[in-house]
């Protein structure tokens, strides 16, 4: 059953929220004209590419009751407000039309380039979701309900209806995933943070920052925005701890194998189903049965379960929900339906995410790894041949295709990503992702596994004609089925 907020719609006067003198009333306020409708304050924030006083008269034809600007645009058939600066007031209306939602909430945001998901899901987890909100790649969900995002880390005009939906939902927490991006566009700048970890940190999103050490200073940012008296956990064994300990706030604690650790990774064993660990914390050995496998979620089980434990839960109590840990969309088995071979979808799309994966795929007993993978238009183009050399350094086959081309050539995009590979024998190149997963699951032998890398549990693709409806997934089980039923016959 969809739940829905108890509260009744939401309403301001204009001159409650602005200083003004009209008293149209509010109902929702959006920062994008396409989803304006009746009653929606539309505010012509400035974007890295975009200026939205462009597109008033799109925000107006789509039901926009009122218009906040900077700058002079003339009579409107709505009511106009000009303020000196759309984009520093837009969180301060948001937080006020919420009635404050923020406050009543205990923010935890996670950060890191690889296993932000599973990180902030495990907190989830850990605390309860009828008691815990998350955000992120996954969407937002509580106990009460499970809805898409557009966006890893929302609009500021999403955040705070969000946040509220939580409080209405009776949250007393939410766990959020904060990417590089959200900070370099300043849609975090206003949020303070009771608690927060960061996974790891290695080189990602340089189409946006440009260099290495801007990406790193936008991680950064994250402990900045920590409570004087909040919680900042960070993984001691990272190469980057020290960068990031220089810009943190709050009380800082530690996990990793270092022995100087607040949660120390004892030792460990990864095994096809599971993994057998053994944290200590605060002189005593916890012998953990995880169900996540991997050494990488090691780590991520051990920032999680510092953070809960930092903010007074105790140990005894929160290993038992361990074994509830589900992360959608990560190390995700297809059913068995008949076939010799395995399937397995996951999100890793990194160099780093991706190498952590596939030496974990090889201590299973298979005999080779086939992976699907593309790289997305639009976005880093200097990591396209990374990640195409650290595919086939670590899987025995792999299979180029597109992944969320935008408006590039996906043709192009993949002969980016085989640039620097030699052995031209361990690839090939089926642009089509639906006939590259078919081509991998026709081509699969007895004990192999196939690996469809980059979207995880996405629903879409991103093409030069438009987003369509597109789910790695479903597109698997639809060939495996077929392939399963042609050899029956």
């Amino acid at each position: 059953m969809m739940y829905t907020l108890n509260r009744g719609v939401r309403m301001k006067r204009l001159r409650d929220l602005v200083d003004c003198n009209f008293n149209t009333e509010i109902t929702g306020i959006k920062i994008n004209s396409k989803e304006c409708e009746p009653g929606d304050l539309f505010v012509c924030t400035m974007g890295v590419t975009a200026d939205r006083h462009d597109y008033i008269d799109d925000a107006i034809e789509h039901g926009a009751s009122a218009i906040l600007v900077s700058k002079d645009v003339g009579k409107k058939s709505v009511p106009v407000v000009k303020v000196e600066d759309t984009n520093a007031i837009l969180p301060y209306i948001c937080r006020d039309f919420y009635d404050r939602p923020d406050e009543k909430l205990t923010l935890i945001s996670v950060g890191g380039t690889d296993g932000k998901t599973s990180t902030a899901t495990i907190i989830q987890t850990l605390i309860g979701s009828d008691n815990c909100g998350y955000i992120g790649t996954n969407g937002r969900t509580c106990g009460k309900f499970t809805r898409d995002t557009n966006n890893t880390t929302p609009d500021v005009d999403k955040l705070y209806m969000y946040f509220d939906e939580f409080v209405d939902a009776g949250c007393k927490y939410c766990v959020m995933e904060t990417s590089s991006e959200a900070y370099f566009r300043h849609r975090l700048d206003h949020v303070t943070y009771s608690a927060g970890v960061i996974t790891n940190i290695t080189s990602e999103h340089l189409n946006i920052h440009g260099t290495f050490e801007n990406y790193l200073e936008c991680k950064c940012m994250q402990f900045k925005r920590i409570a004087k008296d909040g919680i900042s956990v960070l993984n001691i064994d990272d190469s980057h701890y020290e960068d990031v300990l220089k810009c943190t706030h709050g009380n800082v604690y530690t996990y990793g194998k270092n022995e100087k650790a607040d949660l120390i990774i004892k030792d460990f064993t990864v095994y096809p189903d599971h993994t057998d660990i053994i944290y200590t914390y605060e002189g005593k050995d916890y012998s953990i049965n995880s169900p996540l496998q991997g050494d990488f979620n090691v780590y991520n089980l051990a920032g999680a379960l510092l953070v809960v434990l930092k903010l007074g839960y105790k140990m005894d109590e929160i290993v038992e929900r361990i074994k509830d840990i589900k992360i959608s969309g990560r190390l995700d088995l297809l059913p068995n339906l008949g076939q010799n071979f395995t399937v397995m979808v996951d999100y890793a799309h990194t160099p780093n995410g991706i190498s952590n994966l596939l030496r974990f795929v090889h201590t299973l007993n298979i005999n080779r790894s086939i992976v699907v993978i593309g790289q997305a238009g639009e976005r880093d183009f200097l990591k396209r041949p990374v990640v195409g050399k650290t595919v086939c350094d670590n899987a025995s086959y792999a299979i180029f295709c597109y992944e969320d081309p935008r408006s590039e050539d996906p043709k192009e995009i993949c002969d980016m990503i085989v640039k620097d590979i030699e052995d031209k024998s361990k690839y090939e190149i089926v642009i089509d992702r639906s006939e590259a997963i078919k081509k991998a699951i026709y081509m699969a032998e007895e004990n192999d596994m196939v690996l469809i890398l980059g979207k995880g549990n996405e629903t879409y693709e991103k093409l030069k004609t438009g987003t369509i409806y597109f789910n790695d997934e479903e597109e698997a089980l639809k060939y495996l089925k077929e392939r399963v039923e042609k050899e029956k016959a």
